[in-house]
């Protein structure tokens, strides 16, 4: 079923985004206001990073960051990616496979000539499973 589906049909394609001057706690304001997972981190059109809800909100309780922290100070900038093309079996084989030790990575943006197309998350995922 998996290799049946492919990322361009599940995928989010209005994909929020900030600038790597983005402020940690305005770009944690965004992930709760859209209710997002993460934001990927871009710059002059090209994806240079991204922040997850999980990571910024534990590091925030934990007051890890300085005033005026932005986001490209903490940013994950080996962003794993998939193609609109692809289809769901590789999209999760990455999530897995670059999860490491801490189990899956949750979402991957999608991209196409180096422009984001969209996300797409486990939860998307899930979902196309149960229709």
């Amino acid at each position: 079923m998996l290799e049946k589906q492919k990322v361009k049909d599940i995928m989010t394609e209005n994909v929020i985004t900030v600038p790597p001057t983005e402020d940690v706690v305005f770009a944690f304001e965004k992930l709760m206001k859209y209710k997002v997972s993460a934001l990927p981190i871009v710059d002059n059109g090209n994806l240079v990073g991204i922040v997850t809800a999980t990571d910024l909100g534990h590091n925030l309780i934990l007051d890890k960051y300085e005033l005026g922290t932005a986001v490209s100070e903490v940013m994950v900038k080996d962003v794993i990616c998939v193609k609109p093309e692809d289809d769901l079996n590789t999209a999760v084989s990455k999530m897995n496979e670059y999860g490491g030790e801490e189990g899956i990575v949750n979402q991957l943006v999608v991209v196409k000539n180096h422009k984001i197309k969209g996300i797409i998350s486990d939860g998307d995922i899930i979902k196309a499973l149960k229709s």
